[in-house]
């Protein structure tokens, strides 16, 4: 289960850094900056934890795709970015990938 849970505390700290980026404003805004660093620093610490028990494609198609399908999702809430069909569609899809991993594919490791 630790590994689990790392990956998904990973995830949301990439998230966060990533929300932060785009407040740094080229990281000449010091606590945006700061956010970030720190959020990566702790997000690629607990991916090193997760890499330990779970084979890295996996880990990494999971990080990646639900850090695309979530870092979406903050845009459109928090600074107002339009997603289109073609979009949603798109976020589905990976989600669906990410599903099928966990609930289908034997390398998940569970």
């Amino acid at each position: 289960m630790l590994p689990y849970l790392a990956l998904a505390t990973a995830i949301v700290c990439e998230v966060i850094g990533t929300s932060a980026l785009k407040r740094t404003e080229e990281f000449t805004r010091l606590g945006p900056t700061l956010v970030t660093v720190v959020s990566y620093i702790i997000a690629f610490y607990l991916l090193t934890v997760t890499l330990r028990a779970l084979p890295v494609g996996i880990v990494y198609a999971v990080w990646s795709g639900l850090g695309i399908v979530l870092i979406s999702v903050v845009g459109w809430v928090v600074y107002a970015e339009r997603l289109d069909l073609p979009a949603l569609i798109g976020l589905g899809l990976i989600l669906s990938g990410v599903v099928t991993i966990f609930a289908f594919s034997g390398t998940a490791g569970h």
